[in-house]
């Protein structure tokens, strides 16, 4: 099997890119996962036929989650396994952006600001739901922290799928309509208030890093300036789609879950030199455009998107909060009378799962066609 295109682009480039930029241990092993993935390096995967004695060699995959050929498999088993949580309700795509002037800050403090913009995103939307005017109950919410913009530009902005009923404080299942139930204003307004709260109180804490581009937001009174500023700011949540049925919700919620910010089917070509990829422009239609750059740029924008160790970018919220899921869904389930869809993939082997999923029968030989391959080993490379 041929080296993928964006596995090129770090065969040409990353040695040259991390003598000149000194990657953290975590861009570091992202690249080199990358690099390695289904390459042999990882060791293999052998089976052989009981049938003719044939045996075959699949390399291991690297199953790093920056890696853009190890997402297919966890978003299906993490699309099937929000499947089972559905209620009979409408659902909506909404998604928190925050002005570019707080990018370089954000970038500078990724762990502690991600975690922020997730704790905000998540307040704004309980907050408002459990009024009466808007809701009245608390929904579900799964949210997804995206960093990318379609060129590769650093913009951090949350999806979240939200649900259109959830349960009152007086334990009632209660709906709303086929409208999102908050008005775009008030969730704009709530959402800057949080957010520009949050890191006041981060700055006057002495929690923040400050890196060169924005080192003058050190002195309180230039921080005092730009934070009056955003807040007079109009801040535009985008209110995306409606679904008729969180099936349909979480199916395209699962193209943003496991994404990474570039896929290999998005990449044209690739030379010794540079990359040409393509990107939609929202500024003319969505339509398609080619984007150039050395592979040592694509490289350094790919890196800004790698998350710190153990970030969790998925996270759940109302309704679907780890702690309260199963007591939560149990009684909606009750009070509706049903449970529309059930995991079918849960429990599974893998071999069944991939012919569920893509009818492919790894127990087919290769040279006689009788249903005997079967597992021998796993190969793996010893470092150090």
């Amino acid at each position: 099997m041929g080296r993928l295109k964006i596995q090129q682009v770090f065969d040409n480039a990353w040695k040259g890119y991390a003598a000149s930029f000194c990657p953290s241990h975590v861009q570091e092993k992202a690249a080199s996962s990358i690099m390695d993935c289904k390459s042999g390096k990882l060791g293999c995967n052998v089976s052989v036929c009981t049938d003719c004695g044939h045996m075959d060699f699949h390399n291991n995959s690297c199953r790093n989650r920056n890696c853009p050929s190890c997402q297919a498999l966890l978003k299906e088993l993490w699309i099937d396994a929000r499947k089972a949580e559905v209620i009979d309700a409408p659902y909506f795509h909404v998604v928190f952006t925050i002005p570019a002037q707080l990018n370089p800050l954000v970038y500078a403090n990724q762990a502690l600001l991600y975690s922020l913009l997730h704790r905000c995103s998540a307040q704004t939307l309980l907050e408002l739901s459990a009024d009466r005017r808007f809701l009245g109950a608390t929904p579900g919410i799964i949210q997804v922290l995206h960093t990318w913009g379609q060129e590769l530009n650093f913009h951090p902005h949350i999806h979240c799928i939200v649900s259109g009923g959830g349960l009152s404080r007086d334990g009632k299942l209660r709906t709303c309509g086929s409208r999102f139930f908050i008005p775009a204003r008030v969730l704009a307004a709530k959402f800057r208030g949080k957010l520009l709260a949050s890191l006041d109180a981060l700055h006057k804490g002495g929690k923040l890093s400050f890196p060169a581009s924005c080192s003058s937001l050190v002195a309180p009174a230039a921080w005092a300036s730009l934070r009056d500023r955003l807040y007079n700011t109009a801040w535009c949540p985008h209110i995306r789609e409606t679904f008729n049925g969180f099936g349909n919700a979480i199916e395209y919620l699962g193209r943003y879950a496991n994404r990474i910010a570039i896929t290999n089917s998005r990449v044209k070509s690739v030379s010794a030199d540079s990359v040409t990829f393509w990107a939609k422009d929202y500024r003319n239609n969505s339509s398609l455009k080619e984007v150039t750059l050395s592979c040592r740029e694509f490289i350094r924008r790919f890196m800004m998107h790698v998350l710190p160790p153990g970030f969790q970018k998925i996270r759940y919220y109302g309704f679907l909060s780890n702690r309260f899921r199963k007591e939560r869904l149990a009684v909606i389930f009750r009070i509706q009378g049903h449970q529309r869809f059930k995991s079918m993939l849960a429990g599974l082997p893998m071999d069944q799962v991939l012919y569920s999923l893509w009818g492919v029968n790894v127990h087919v030989c290769t040279r006689c066609g009788c249903l005997g391959m079967r597992p021998l080993g796993r190969s793996y490379v010893l470092k150090g």
